[in-house]
C-alpha cells in the first residue's frame, strides 16, 4: 500500500453516493500546486471518503476549501488519461466554509490572534472528532 499526503483547495463541492451494497461514498478533487512561476502546473488528485465520515464530511469539503487529505495511493487510466487516486484516511481543514456555503478567508482572523499566517484556522467545529486543526508550529529564530 503507497500512502500520501496532499494539500490544496477543493475543486467542486464534495458529491456523496451509496453504492449497490449500500456503502456511503464521498467523492471530490483536490488540486495541488507544483512548482513556480511559468513552469508552475496543477495536479488533481480524485478523493474519495467511505463509510460514516463520508455523510458527515459532506457539508464541509466545498469548493475552495483548503485542506491536507492523507490516504491510500493508486493511478489508473481513463479514456487514455492518468487518474491520481486517493483512498483519503485523514482529512484536515486549512480553512473553512462560512454559512453561505463558501469559504472563509481566515488569514485575518488568525493573524489577529497572533498566529503565524499561513491561513490556518483554530476554531472548528468539535462536532467533527477526527478533524484536527492547524499543522505543525512554525519554528522561528529569536
Amino acid at each position: 500500500m503507497q500512502t500520501i499526503t496532499i494539500s490544496g483547495n477543493i475543486g467542486k463541492d464534495a458529491e456523496l453516493r451509496t453504492t449497490q451494497g449500500g456503502d456511503d461514498v464521498l467523492s471530490f478533487n483536490v488540486g495541488s500546486k507544483q512548482g513556480w512561476g511559468d513552469s508552475a502546473s496543477t495536479n488533481w488528485f480524485r478523493c474519495s471518503v467511505w463509510g460514516k465520515r463520508a455523510r458527515t464530511l459532506q457539508q464541509y469539503l466545498l469548493k475552495g476549501v483548503k485542506v491536507v487529505a492523507q490516504g491510500e495511493f493508486s493511478v489508473s487510466m481513463y479514456e487514455g488519461k492518468t487518474q491520481l487516486n486517493v483512498r483519503v484516511n485523514e482529512v484536515e481543514f486549512m480553512s473553512r466554509a462560512e454559512a453561505n456555503g463558501r469559504p472563509a478567508d481566515d488569514r485575518g482572523s488568525n493573524q489577529a490572534r497572533g498566529g503565524g499566517g499561513g491561513g490556518y484556522n483554530d476554531d472548528l467545529d468539535d462536532d467533527v472528532p477526527f478533524i484536527t486543526s492547524g499543522l505543525a508550529h512554525e519554528h522561528r529564530a529569536s
